[in-house]
């Protein structure tokens, strides 16, 4: 039986804790436009997100579900309809792939890392298909 555990206006943006369609200098942001510089592999794409593997997995399976619009974090997430329904997407997406991908995992988690303790202020969830790593 598969486990599943949940954790965890458009204008230009001048600063990366701000919401907009895209910022410069975000490592996130890069990936979604496919700048030359960034070496990311989509593996899914779509008008409101993109997935690829994490660059530092924790787990048998790691991905990321990222936005394509700019959100910082997930305390920038608003209690309305469209960024509920974005979220939801996300885990879709995430789930989608994981049970494509490693359908023989017999747990997967799903989470978001809340501030301090984010690395890159673009939201993004992590879509893990267990076992965990060892480090």
């Amino acid at each position: 039986m598969r486990k599943t555990f949940c954790f965890g206006g458009r204008r230009v943006a001048r600063k990366m804790s701000e919401r907009a369609p895209m910022v410069d200098g975000c490592v996130f942001c890069e990936i979604v436009r496919g700048a030359p510089a960034s070496t990311t592999a989509l593996l899914y794409s779509d008008d409101k997100v993109v997935a690829f593997r994490d660059i530092n997995p924790s787990a048998f399976r790691h991905y990321l579900v990222i936005p394509i619009d700019h959100i910082p974090t997930v305390n920038s997430l608003r209690k309305t309809k469209d960024d509920h329904q974005l979220v939801s997407h996300m885990v879709k997406v995430g789930k989608d792939f994981l049970n494509q991908d490693a359908p023989n995992s017999e747990e997967h988690r799903f989470g978001f890392h809340q501030p301090p303790f984010n690395s890159i202020d673009h939201l993004h969830l992590h879509c893990l298909a267990l076992p965990f790593i060892p480090r």
